[in-house]
């Protein structure tokens, strides 16, 4: 017998829209741990007035799951996690810089 795995998941477009609510319940965490995202900057609503109303982009939610696993698996704090979200995003863009020159 061979040992087989399934996994499943959602295909978050980038222009699908979240809002709080939806974007706290997706990433698994209470509203005001996302609203100290916000705060930190590493995730910026699109529209609305008050935060009851606030709308996020599907990126967002890449985002906050890259924070989540860089304070579960490293152990940063948000500050902390948000710096490295901001390098790792950074490298990403160089290395395909890098690559678009060696074509």
């Amino acid at each position: 017998m061979s040992n087989q795995s399934v996994l499943t998941g959602t295909l978050i477009e980038d222009e699908m829209v979240f809002t709080l609510a939806e974007l706290s319940r997706a990433c698994g965490k209470p509203a005001k741990w996302v609203l100290a995202l916000v705060e930190e900057g590493v995730i910026e609503p699109v529209s609305g007035e008050d935060k009851t109303h606030w709308k996020f982009h599907g990126y967002c939610l890449r985002r906050v799951r890259i924070v989540q696993r860089l304070e579960s698996d490293l152990g940063l704090n948000l500050a902390g996690a948000a710096l490295a979200l901001e390098l790792l995003e950074e490298v990403e863009v160089l290395r395909n810089r890098i690559k678009a020159l060696e074509q």
